[in-house]
């Protein structure tokens, strides 16, 4: 059973090992600092958000280990925005290779997925120094971290399917998709702690973490980081009912995006 299944993919796992190593060693060709820039980028927009989020504005500071917390959501939002962004153009960009060979499209929006995945492990790499910097004690329940993690990567994915073929024939779709973003980076509770909104409004809270990345996020830092960052299950006092809206979302837009994605991928070639 194993063998025929590896048979059948073993074309897409050769081709989506081979179109990623050429996304990775493309997205920094001749560039002095290479692959560092994707340590460094994530470090100076957390340089710039603790500057004036935590040291001038006070942000956070009754939240245990804060800067780190704020430097996991920053790199777990980048993973996101990476996998989405890469996702939308993706089909498009591949369009010359489309036209002249036959394989499963799906592969090319999985190899800038699975670019983003291993930057995000060098990432997280970062982060792990900080928590020992900080002082951060690690809890059994951090091993629960990679399932949230893989929530992200899910709806990630699962949006990704759906924007690539619908960017093929409708090209605003990736403007539309910027604005989405800024606004979904601000609803994510990424550079301010939901404990803050909590004291204004816990039903406020409860509703913004419905946005499976906020939850998905706040989850990993709960795990990870501290206890002090409020999840949806610790404000809803255990109810799993309403936790499993925001898991539910994600299932719903992977099928969804898979569906359609697959659905409109034997015309691509005639539409890029």
């Amino acid at each position: 059973m194993q063998s025929k299944i590896y048979r059948k993919y073993r074309y897409s796992l050769i081709l989506l090992r081979e179109l990623v190593v050429t996304e990775f060693k493309l997205r920094y060709q001749g560039s002095v600092l290479g692959y560092f820039w994707s340590v460094l980028r994530p470090i100076f927009l957390f340089v710039i958000l603790y500057l004036v989020f935590v040291f001038f504005l006070k942000i956070g500071n009754d939240v245990p280990h804060w800067p780190v917390a704020l430097l996991l959501g920053i790199v777990l939002w980048n993973f996101f925005s990476e996998v989405t962004n890469n996702g939308v153009t993706s089909i498009v960009n591949r369009g010359d290779v489309i036209r002249k060979i036959n394989f499963p499209k799906y592969v090319i929006v999985l190899a800038g997925s699975v670019s983003a995945l291993i930057n995000l492990a060098i990432n997280l790499v970062v982060i792990a120094i900080f928590m020992v910097i900080n002082g951060v004690e690690l809890q059994w329940s951090a091993l629960l971290s990679p399932l949230f993690i893989f929530e992200i990567f899910a709806l990630a994915l699962g949006l990704s399917f759906f924007l690539s073929a619908t960017f093929v024939r409708i090209r605003d779709i990736n403007y539309i998709w910027e604005v989405i973003m800024q606004g979904l980076f601000y609803a994510s509770a990424i550079i301010y702690p939901i404990a803050m909104v909590v004291e204004r409004s816990p039903q406020l809270a409860q509703l913004l973490l419905l946005n499976p990345v906020a939850q998905a996020v706040q989850d990993t830092r709960h795990v990870l980081i501290s206890d002090a960052n409020p999840t949806l299950l610790t404000l809803s006092n255990g109810n799993v009912l309403l936790w499993l809206i925001p898991i539910s979302i994600v299932v719903l837009v992977f099928i969804f995006g898979a569906r359609q994605f697959k659905k409109r991928s034997p015309y691509f070639a005639e539409e890029v």
